[in-house]
């Protein structure tokens, strides 16, 4: 692929994705529903099939490698953000309580539905050899995420962010991210180990010797580098380098592991010390070109990965009985949950729709299954319209619960 291609490619896709971004927060919108819209438009589902030629032409299978690995490293920041900023949230030890309520049952919800629906999807949409169980058990993981930071922003640009509800929603987020992300990678070993229980035992194996590297070597000795090297949370460029090597050794592994990058980026980033100060340091750094350059590619790669077939005959009916038990699973356990722990009716309604935000986390989820085999076009495809959609009718629909509607200008 020559560099002009490349550059091609990268000026539609920014510029699609800013768009797509700024029309969408002018309507109350989070700009990552608009980006997503945008990796939807340029996909074969609505630039393929309005323009063949043009699409086949700026997007061929052989140009593709470049933009991958660009998204590859984008995701990989994000989750290492993704990691600080979970370990940043001091509500979890406030409402431990609380938390485990929302988190547990906004989980089993939508994983018992997800489990009752599987005999229905696996017949028709799962790739050829791949079994029910890791079928099944991808489809309970990819209905139970939540998306902490998409949540994040809706409260903090709604106003809604000191709420009770709201530090209930965010503190239950965390606790949800680290278990279906545990529940997922099982599911990823579960394939990729490829030798059968002794694969998956082997995978497990070097995983706990992962966790162990990380918690026990890799978590002292930053912590050490950073209290010494940048007590006021301002690492300098070597200490930067650093981070970043040790970043990419944590993603290697798990890829090396038969496991997805982005587990091994989101775990060094939980492993790093809890401080305020280092995470706005390094946000700063780091999300301008993740989230702003290089995330666009992502979408764009999981538009790319769509098919105009899961909108045609009985396909409809599935993408429609996902949509319907991804938002019950989620608003009726969280609100289960907040009930459960003593909330009035109004702040566990918001919670359960705050809990029903899926946004980029779900398409993460969607591009670990696709890249394990574990699901195909069409089921990637309706995964995608349930991201969007849930997280798209979170904002209004917490602001009609509340009884308040948030702003519709959101930050960028």
């Amino acid at each position: 692929m020559s560099t002009t291609s490349l550059l091609l490619q990268l000026i539609v896709i920014l510029s699609t994705a800013r768009a797509c971004g700024w029309l969408l927060r002018h309507v109350g919108q989070p700009g990552v529903v608009g980006e997503m819209a945008a990796g939807l438009l340029l996909g074969p589902v609505v630039l393929g099939a309005l323009f063949p030629t043009l699409h086949a032409q700026l997007f061929s299978p052989a140009s593709l490698a470049g933009l991958s690995s660009l998204a590859t490293l984008g995701l990989v920041l994000f989750m290492f953000v993704v990691g600080l900023e979970l370990r940043a949230h001091q509500g979890v030890r406030a409402q431990v309580r609380a938390a485990g309520f929302v988190g547990l049952l906004s989980m089993a919800a939508p994983i018992a539905l997800g489990l009752a629906i599987a005999p229905v999807l696996h017949p028709a949409l799962a790739p050829a050899g791949v079994g029910f169980w890791p079928f099944a058990l991808f489809i309970a993981a990819a209905l139970s995420i939540t998306a902490f930071p998409v949540m994040a922003r809706i409260l903090k640009d709604s106003g809604l962010g000191h709420t009770r509800f709201g530090q209930l929603s965010l503190s239950a987020a965390a606790v949800v991210d680290v278990f279906a992300w545990i529940l997922l990678a099982l599911v990823v070993a579960m394939v990729g180990a490829g030798e059968g229980a002794l694969g998956l035992l082997k995978t497990g194996g070097g995983v706990l010797l992962l966790l162990a590297l990380v918690y026990f070597v890799l978590r002292p000795g930053f912590a050490w580098l950073l209290r010494t090297r940048a007590p006021d949370g301002e690492p300098s460029t070597t200490v930067l380098a650093a981070l970043m090597v040790g970043l990419l050794a944590c993603a290697m592994l798990t890829e090396w592991l038969q496991l997805h990058a982005v587990f091994g980026a989101f775990l060094f980033g939980t492993c790093l010390p809890r401080d305020d100060r280092l995470l706005n340091s390094l946000a700063q750094r780091i999300e301008p070109m993740s989230i702003v350059v290089l995330m666009p590619l992502f979408f764009a790669l999981a538009g790319l990965g769509t098919t105009a077939s899961a909108f045609a005959g009985a396909h409809l009916g599935a993408m429609a009985l996902i949509l319907v038990v991804a938002i019950v699973g989620k608003v009726a356990g969280g609100a289960a949950g907040a009930r459960l722990a003593g909330y009035g009716w109004r702040d566990s309604l918001a919670t359960g729709a705050l809990m029903n935000a899926r946004g980029l986390m779900e398409l993460i989820v969607m591009k670990v299954g696709l890249d394990a085999g574990l699901i195909g076009p069409e089921l990637f495809t309706m995964l995608l319209v349930m991201a969007l959609v849930t997280t798209a009718m979170t904002g209004p629909l917490v602001g009609w619960v509340a009884g308040r509607a948030p702003p519709v200008k959101y930050a960028a």
